[in-house]
């Protein structure tokens, strides 16, 4: 398991700070852990699920979108 830090979830899902807070939020994004004081970061492997996730909704034309 890899755990990595904010920068790095807004370049791999290319989102904003505030989007991915707001999308954890309304519980269409996973959770962050808390590393202690401050600091938090996300699991790798759930982050990748959600891209995935992503994917597949386009590819299978949800939200009445043509695939």
């Amino acid at each position: 398991m890899r755990l990595i830090r904010l920068k790095e979830v807004m370049h791999v899902t290319g989102l904003a700070r505030a989007t991915i807070y707001k999308y954890m939020d309304e519980g269409t994004f996973p959770k962050s852990v808390p590393l202690g004081g401050r600091a938090v970061a996300w699991e790798e492997s759930q982050v990748e699920d959600w891209i995935l996730e992503r994917l597949r909704e386009r590819d299978e034309g949800i939200d009445g979108e043509a695939a």
